[in-house]
């Protein structure tokens, strides 16, 4: 008899972000998402416990049939100053060889890019959301933006509206 099935508890699913990436949803039109896992080391995961990540200059490039994140940056750690890392160097990332065929088609053949969307720990490892995402024109951003004002302004009339009844 094999090992006795290990029951999923409720913390299995608990993911705690470390950061997203907001800019990300207004430069670009983000059609496909997936997930991956990181290559660090221990200085950079203590960073990362502490928040002190950027990703609003990252990308992730596809190089020799493997995945990177480029221009992510992640503070050094005080505490390791004997085996400091660089703040900005090019990260491994983990993906299944299923989405890394289609990341690679898409990226070469359709002109999109990838973008990171968030950081966060599932189970104890950092993961990376991943965008499949093309650049927005300038009018797309302002016709985004001006949905967004209409959409608050609705929501305060409606919002005075029923204090007047109320």
């Amino acid at each position: 008899m094999g090992a006795p099935a290990k029951k999923a508890s409720s913390d299995d699913a608990i993911e705690k972000i470390i950061v997203q990436n907001r800019r990300a949803a207004f430069d670009y039109a983000i059609d496909d998402r997936f997930e991956g896992g990181i290559v660090l080391v221990g200085s950079e995961v203590k960073s990362m416990r502490a928040g002190k990540v950027e990703l609003v200059d990252a990308y992730a490039a596809v190089e020799g049939g493997e995945l990177w994140l480029k221009q992510m940056y992640i503070a050094p750690f005080e505490q390791a100053s004997a085996f400091p890392h660089e703040p900005r160097r090019a990260r491994k990332l983990l993906v299944k060889a299923s989405e890394m065929a289609r990341i690679d088609r898409a990226v070469s053949r359709e002109g999109m890019t990838l973008v990171p969307l968030r950081l966060y720990f599932r189970r104890g490892r950092v993961k990376v959301e991943l965008g499949l995402a093309k650049g927005k024109k300038t009018h797309d951003k302002r016709a985004d933006i001006a949905a967004k004002t209409a959409d608050r302004e609705a929501r305060a009339a409606m919002g005075r509206a029923r204090k007047e009844r109320g």
